[in-house]
């Protein structure tokens, strides 16, 4: 979330006037009675986390335990999520570095009593941005939302610059190619074609993981904007995101062939974690792209 300014415009300047005449006008009455009240508005009552894990500091390359509930603008936990085939279910549990340079994706499994708890090993020191990304059970336009924390992980750590677009990176013996440049602009849907070839240059066999083919991760760099889009089997059910009205879906069909949705919120310099399952094993290949004004 962006901060703003506490900054008074014309008609909060003709509130406050008049809310200090009204005092005048009460404190310099001649009937002698008190002041007038007003009501107290309570903030807004939200989603939000509680019970977080771990309490105490966190070191990098040893297991934590990270653990937390959902509790509901009721103040009950949060028990009831979405189930079933396709990725828009449960809990995705995202954790990226500050400077982009290192992500973890899991899914969390939710106790009866709406707890979530999953051992991470947390690569590097640095501070960390937790994204818990919920599907709750319920019905209307709300499908998820987001709640987010900060995790720092103690020891030194050095930031790292973003390496500019490259258009191949190679995972584990694999190499995921962007085919073309990509011209991507903020708030409108638009694919980019990725090719995954294995070691000899043997297109992929993608494997289903987390209810879909591959997932697409989106953050920003410096905000650390979020978006999170699905690669499906054509025909599956529940893997298309919505944003501001547009909607984008990403296709498998073929061996060693992503068609990648793009759909992001604002223009700038992004970083994409594109992840799937390719012999047994979750590969994650990272790409920087530059992304446009709509």
């Amino acid at each position: 979330m962006r901060g703003f300014g506490h900054r008074l415009g014309r008609p909060a300047l003709l509130v406050a006037a008049f809310a200090g005449c009204a005092f005048l006008l009460a404190g310099c009455g001649g009937s002698g009675s008190a002041p007038p009240t007003f009501p107290t508005i309570p903030a807004a009552r939200t989603f939000h986390l509680a019970g977080f894990e771990p309490r105490g500091a966190v070191r990098a390359g040893k297991p934590t335990t990270v653990a937390f509930r959902i509790d509901q603008p009721s103040g009950a936990p949060l028990t009831n999520y979405k189930r079933g085939a396709g990725p828009h279910t449960g809990v995705h549990l995202i954790i990226v570095r500050d400077d982009l340079g290192a992500i973890v994706h899991r899914h969390p499994p939710i106790g009866a009593d709406g707890r979530l708890a999953e051992s991470i090993t947390f690569p590097t020191p640095g501070r960390y941005r937790m994204v818990v990304d919920a599907y709750p059970n319920t019905t209307g336009p709300q499908r998820n939302f987001q709640l987010f924390r900060w995790i720092t992980v103690a020891g030194k750590h050095r930031s790292q610059p973003l390496p500019p677009f490259a258009a191949s990176e190679t995972v584990g013996g694999h190499r995921f190619t962007i085919e073309g440049k990509p011209r991507l602009k903020a708030l409108q849907a638009s694919f980019m074609d990725i090719s995954v070839k294995g070691p000899g240059g043997k297109p992929a066999r993608f494997t289903p993981w987390f209810g879909a083919l591959a997932h697409a991760i989106f953050f920003r760099k410096g905000t650390l904007d979020y978006f999170h889009t699905h690669i499906c089997a054509p025909g599956a059910s529940a893997c298309a995101n919505t944003l501001g009205g547009a909607t984008v879906a990403g296709t498998s069909s073929t061996p060693g062939k992503l068609r990648v949705g793009v759909l992001v919120p604002t223009p700038g310099t992004w970083r994409l974690f594109l992840q799937s399952k390719v012999d047994g094993k979750v590969l994650t290949a990272p790409f920087t792209l530059k992304v446009l004004p709509g």
